[in-house]
């Protein structure tokens, strides 16, 4: 999601000088066969500071990607917190969300106010990413954050195979858009925020494909082809950042994380909505095969693909949703596939139904007809009779 920020060549230096100087004091120590235990002491105990400058240099230094070399299963060796307990993405599993009657629908302020001033976007060599003005911020949350920037993570095509970060149920998204804040109330800006628990806010939009394109993510994907190479930056027009997001902003999953890439800081108030948003196939392929990992002066191009993190244990934390499970459960594969095998027997069943009173119907309705014509003889007959006896018989003569 964000770059680490350090101080790196400088403390590179340092550290380079102090380990001259140390080892030169012991070797010299120890080729006297005497050791000034104060200056030893002093050595041992500068050690661990001196390593912490050099794991920060290492760290800044390091160029990271999300396969290969220094891909995401290594990259806790470079980036310690990438290995915390409360690293993001993670898999929402539904049916243990806990409903929260407290989450009030987070209040976008000012996304639709962008101003004359075009935006800023730039191609970073993991993402596209549009820098945000600073009037723009999110409210229903305990604090004020303040918009820095926005962001997406998408896939490489293949069928079956998503490119958001998190997953819903196991299942994935096409794509994923983050839109990050800083707190505003409790920090002066983004650097300061970053590294403290309660510092980031990230609203996650979860992306699938339809039949419809979808104009709003044309303000960005229309100008993707300015900044097709990593360390290329452009300016775009400004546009209404509200139209990336779902309608419904009162159903969402809230929990606490971590920034999805390197230095992985656990510092995210994380709210990933319920409701999805569609772009159109061509669209996605756009954002799939348009921009480049690698720099215009390298010859070997590389397809910016695939820059998603794979979901992170859970480790005991808990997923509220604003909503409870009757109102907008997800349900899972399975549950669909029991839901319309019940629908399909039900259709079955009440045509039997319905066939069974057809026919009882008819049979008692040939039944009556039958007694009706039984009847209708059984009276002819009967005044045929009547009339017989009726009638004078002739006389005989004696």
């Amino acid at each position: 999601m964000l770059h680490g920020y350090g101080t790196g060549h400088y403390n590179g230096l340092l550290w380079s000088h102090a380990c001259r100087t140390g080892f030169s004091m012991l070797n010299r120590a120890v080729a006297g066969r005497r050791v000034n235990m104060d200056s030893l002491g002093l050595f041992v105990l500068l050690i661990p500071t001196f390593s912490h400058w050099t794991a920060a240099s290492s760290a800044d230094e390091i160029s990271w990607s999300y396969s290969g070399i220094a891909g995401q299963s290594e990259w806790s060796e470079y980036f310690p917190d990438c290995g915390g307990s409360s690293q993001s993405p993670v898999d929402v599993i539904t049916t243990q969300t806990k409903y929260d009657p407290s989450l009030v629908p987070v209040t976008p302020l000012g996304y639709s106010q962008h101003g004359n001033q075009p935006f800023s976007m730039h191609n970073n060599g993991h993402t596209v990413i549009v820098e945000l003005p600073e009037w723009m911020g999110l409210g229903g949350l305990p604090w004020f954050f303040t918009a820095v920037q926005l962001h997406l993570h998408w896939g490489n095509g293949a069928p079956g195979r998503g490119g958001s970060e998190h997953t819903i149920n196991g299942r994935s998204s096409d794509a994923e858009l983050h839109v990050v804040h800083y707190n505003a109330e409790l920090y002066p800006n983004m650097s300061a925020a970053m590294t403290q628990r309660d510092g980031l806010a990230v609203l996650g939009i979860l992306i699938e494909t339809g039949d419809e394109t979808n104009p709003g993510f044309n303000n960005i994907l229309n100008y993707m082809s300015r900044i097709r190479h990593a360390d290329q930056r452009a300016f775009i027009p400004a546009f209404d950042v509200q139209s990336l997001l779902p309608k419904d902003l009162g159903c969402y999953y809230r929990y606490n994380g971590s920034l999805t890439t390197p230095p992985c800081y656990q510092s995210v108030i994380w709210t990933v909505f319920h409701e999805r948003v569609q772009i159109s196939k061509a669209q996605l392929l756009k954002m799939e095969m348009m921009l480049y990992s690698s720099k215009i002066q390298e010859a070997d191009g590389m397809l910016l693909q695939d820059n998603f993190r794979i979901t992170q244990p859970l480790n005991h934390r808990v997923i509220f949703a604003s909503f409870s499970a009757e109102s907008g459960r997800e349900l899972s594969s399975g549950e669909v596939t029991a839901i319309v095998i019940g629908v399909m027997c039900g259709c079955v069943g009440v045509a039997v139904i319905i066939r069974f009173i057809v026919k009882t119907i008819r049979t008692k309705e040939t039944e009556k007809s039958q007694e009706k014509k039984t009847d209708l003889a059984l009276t002819i007959t009967s005044k045929a009779e009547r009339k017989e006896e009726l009638s004078p018989s002739p006389q005989t003569e004696p």
